[in-house]
């Protein structure tokens, strides 16, 4: 078993930076590809980053490719997800995710466990 807590999230405004903790513990940490994701009002989760350390990959989605980036600390066993550039658009709940699969999964169906979400709203 894993359990995630994501925090961080926040309201901002556009073109500000935040950066967004999942604190992980349960089983070694180290052992699962992390996984971030997001829902925002009206629409279905959708994927955002993912990193597989195990074997160094990892992808973004297209909305967000060069102003997020998925880093973890093993001590104390944290994922972050910095998010630099934000855009109004950007506002959505977001969730952490661990996967036991291999390769960068996008699928959310792929995780075995998620967070409960942190709220982060943008402002124009």
């Amino acid at each position: 078993q894993v359990q995630l807590v994501e925090s961080g999230g926040g309201l901002v405004q556009a073109g500000d930076s935040l950066r967004l903790s999942c604190a992980a513990s349960g089983r070694t940490f180290s052992s699962y590809t992390m996984g971030w994701f997001r829902q925002a009002p009206g629409k279905e989760r959708e994927f955002v980053a993912v990193k597989n350390w195990r074997v160094g990959r990892a992808y973004y989605a297209d909305s967000v490719k060069g102003r997020f980036t998925i880093t973890r600390d093993n001590a104390p066993n944290t994922v972050y997800l910095q998010m630099n550039s934000l855009k109004p658009d950007d506002t959505a709940v977001y969730y952490c995710a661990a996967s036991g699969m291999l390769g960068v999964p996008t699928d959310e169906d792929e995780y075995n466990y998620w967070g409960q979400g942190t709220q982060v709203t943008v402002s124009s």
